[in-house]
């Protein structure tokens, strides 16, 4: 079992531990992307103006847009990478046929 890093981050103005397998780099910077996240929408026009609960959803809504146009990329990336594999191995055919009617002449 992966030995657990603790980090005292802060987090939405207040401190907490966060512990995970992960390195304590990448804790830290799941901790500023979520504070980074809630600075974003406070400079949007009306969100301070709302209830706490409504800012919590509304942040956790930016989150899981966050993460799902993140995985459509990935998606869109790994079938663009599909893609260029079967380019390449057909542009490798080519050039082996190539290589082989060019033998077959000389």
């Amino acid at each position: 079992m992966a030995e657990k890093n603790y980090i005292e981050v802060n987090l939405m103005g207040k401190n907490y531990i966060l512990g995970g397998s992960e390195d304590e780099a990448y804790l830290q910077r799941v901790a500023t992307y979520v504070n980074g996240k809630e600075a974003e929408l406070k400079r949007m026009q009306g969100y301070l103006r709302q209830n706490a609960d409504f800012q919590h959803l509304t942040l956790l809504l930016n989150m899981a847009d966050d993460y799902f146009k993140t995985l459509r990329q990935v998606e869109n990336l790994k079938a663009k990478q599909e893609q260029l594999e079967e380019e390449i191995y057909s542009l490798k055919h080519d050039l082996i046929s190539g290589r082989y009617r060019h033998d077959e002449k000389n």
